[in-house]
């Protein structure tokens, strides 16, 4: 099993990123995807996940209205895009496959900058 993140990205605040978690090793739809995040300093802070057989989503109530997640099971990738950037959204970000509501697998983490 693995997931596997796209690279690091620079953002002005404002702005919107998207970020990729391309899943293999196993049936993509058979487990939910969550996000999470560790911002420099900072613990880890869960965003919510989505259910990748029928695009369910539930968002941690931190980022209603400014978080959207996607799934594409014919490349079998999850998406997280996070809008109205801010600098405290500088950030790692993570994508983990989520069994029996344990983040079993994890990806390898993307580095979000929020910064003019």
């Amino acid at each position: 099993v693995q997931l596997v993140q796209s690279g690091a990205d620079l953002r002005n605040p404002g702005a919107s990123v998207k970020v990729s978690c391309k899943a293999s090793g196993y049936t993509f739809t058979n487990y939910y995807i969550g996000w999470v995040r560790q911002a420099p300093g900072q613990g880890l802070e869960w965003m919510g996940r989505i259910d990748p057989e029928d695009g369910n989503t539930k968002y941690a109530q931190k980022f209603q209205g400014r978080v959207t997640f996607t799934a594409d099971t014919s490349t079998s990738t999850v998406y997280v895009e996070l809008r109205s950037l801010k600098p405290e959204d500088t950030a790692l970000y993570y994508c983990a496959q989520r069994i029996g509501g344990y983040l079993a697998v994890w990806g390898q983490g993307t580095l979000v900058t929020v910064s003019s």
